[in-house]
C-alpha cells in the first residue's frame, strides 16, 4: 500500500541565529527564528511524512511549547519521524521538496542536503529530490523576511 503526504513550513529570517537548511548549516548573516533549529526544509518533509501516515503533524509530535524540543536539531526530529511511521509498518519511498528563498542561493548546497537527509533517513540520496526557487521578489520571501519549504512524501507499507 502506498500513501502520499504534503508538508509546508515557513520561518522568519532574523539576526543572531544560525541558518540550518536540509540538515546542514549555511554561512549567511541571518538565520531562521524558531523553537528548534527552524530548518524549514526538514520540517516540511516531516509534515509530509506524518501526513502520508495519517499521524497528524510535526507540532503534535514535537510541540514548540516543550522544553524537550527547544533548540532541537531537526535531523533528530526527522530520524524520530521515520521511527514513528515504522511503528505503523511504513517506510519512506521518496521525497520531492522545494525551498523558496531569495537569498542565500540554495542550489550549491542541494547535493550535501540530499546526502545528509538520506543518511538520517537511511535511504539512497536519489530518493531525496530537493529544488530551490525564488518568489521573484514578491511577498515575505521576496522581501527577504523569511524562507518557506514545500514537500511531498511517498511512503509504503
Amino acid at each position: 500500500m502506498y500513501r502520499v503526504g504534503m508538508g509546508y513550513d515557513v520561518h522568519q529570517l532574523v539576526a543572531g541565529r544560525e541558518l540550518w537548511m536540509g540538515g546542514i548549516r549555511l554561512d549567511y548573516e541571518l538565520g531562521l527564528l524558531g523553537h528548534s533549529d527552524a530548518d524549514v526544509l526538514i520540517h516540511a518533509i516531516c509534515d509530509a511524512i506524518f501526513g502520508a501516515a495519517n499521524m497528524r503533524d510535526i507540532g503534535y509530535h514535537f510541540p514548540d511549547t516543550s522544553a524537550d524540543t527547544e533548540g532541537m536539531d531537526s535531523k533528530v526530529i526527522l530520524r524520530k519521524t521515520i521511527e514513528l511511521i515504522a511503528t505503523k509498518g511504513y517506510h519512506l519511498v521518496n521525497i520531492d521538496a522545494t525551498i523558496c528563498a531569495e537569498r542565500p542561493k540554495m542550489n550549491p548546497h542541494i547535493p550535501q542536503m540530499q546526502q545528509t537527509l538520506a543518511a538520517v533517513i537511511g535511504t539512497d540520496p536519489d530518493n531525496i529530490s530537493i529544488k530551490a526557487t525564488t518568489t521573484e521578489r514578491l511577498g515575505f520571501t521576496g522581501r527577504g523576511e523569511g524562507i518557506s519549504a514545500y514537500a511531498v512524501a511517498l511512503i509504503a507499507k
